[in-house]
């Protein structure tokens, strides 16, 4: 690891330290560690507008007790890491949602994933880390899918949390669940921004899993460390700028786990079938009745998948 790095109690949780890591290309990222420093790095990408407190607590610390370093990150544009202004025309999202989904390209986002998964690369290099396992959620299983092909020399091994290669035709996240992600909340203070959070949890997490009152609890701890929904949109461009990763997840060389809830209905089953199709030798698991999200429940069993396919 790299010592030249500062870093200090998290905030947040007891077990994990924060510090911020300068890329060299413009973005700092927020970073918080955890675990033995002598033990295998494994580095967590989370998904869509969502901060690195999305990887819960509780399954941070099970693979920690299960013999890793974990490091999670904010994304560009997202919690406490640099926020991408951006002065060009404005997008039109529908026009790009409906080329995306017929696997046309799109073009014109500030930044597309190809970026976001250089960020990952050079954060491997600015901490110091030779190779590491990598855990992508969602958006954030993209971008490891393109920090696999792109930089295999970093990636040992690769685990992959209900995402999707965006290869065309694949169908599309119900509307209900995609609109609660993108849309707007009904006011701009503090308890309209909840409200709206706790509406998204509701909407795509996993059905009679969503404690209401730890949700609403998070829900207002993500609100106080950082609010900045433009980022948000920019990620969402991001994805769409960037199109299908079918041809690439055909040069991924890493032994793959792919994970994916029966009942998400952002990004349905087939989305994690068709990645764990298109990667070499990839592994599929379906756990019944998880949606897009971590709750406890399947925090056992899910970091206990993870672990092991990270050790065989």
């Amino acid at each position: 690891m790299n010592s030249a790095l500062q870093y200090a109690p998290s905030p947040y949780s007891s077990f994990m330290h924060e510090t911020k890591v300068d890329l060299g290309n413009g973005i700092e990222l927020h970073v918080e560690v955890g675990g033995n420093p002598d033990h295998p790095a494994l580095l967590l990408i989370m998904g869509l507008g969502a901060q690195m407190l999305y990887w819960p607590d509780f399954f941070c610390k099970s693979l920690i007790d299960q013999g890793y370093r974990i490091i999670r990150y904010d994304n560009r544009d997202i919690g406490l890491s640099s926020k991408v202004r951006y002065k060009g025309p404005r997008l039109n999202t529908l026009k790009l949602m409906s080329r995306f989904a017929i696997g046309l390209e799109n073009q014109g986002a500030p930044y597309n994933l190809y970026d976001m998964a250089d960020d990952a690369a050079l954060l491997i290099d600015r901490m110091g880390l030779e190779q590491v396992d990598v855990i992508g959620a969602s958006m954030g299983g993209m971008i490891a899918q393109i920090l696999s092909a792109r930089y295999p020399d970093k990636v040992k091994k690769l685990g992959l949390l209900f995402t999707s290669n965006n290869q065309p035709l694949l169908p599309p996240p119900f509307p209900k669940q995609l609109f609660s992600l993108i849309g707007k909340p009904e006011s701009s203070d503090e308890d309209g921004i909840v409200n709206h959070s706790l509406k998204i949890f509701k909407i795509i997490g996993s059905p009679g899993y969503v404690n209401h009152l730890e949700a609403i609890q998070t829900a207002r701890k993500l609100y106080h460390r950082s609010y900045y929904p433009a980022g948000v949109l920019q990620q969402f461009l991001a994805i769409l700028c960037t199109g299908s990763l079918l041809k690439l997840d055909k040069q991924i060389d890493k032994q793959t786990l792919v994970v994916h809830g029966s009942k998400d209905r952002l990004l349905p089953p087939s989305h994690g079938k068709a990645v764990a199709k298109a990667i070499s030798g990839a592994k599929f698991e379906l756990i019944d009745g998880m949606g897009h999200d971590i709750p406890p429940h399947f925090i056992p069993y899910l970091s206990g998948l993870f672990a092991d396919h990270f050790k065989s």
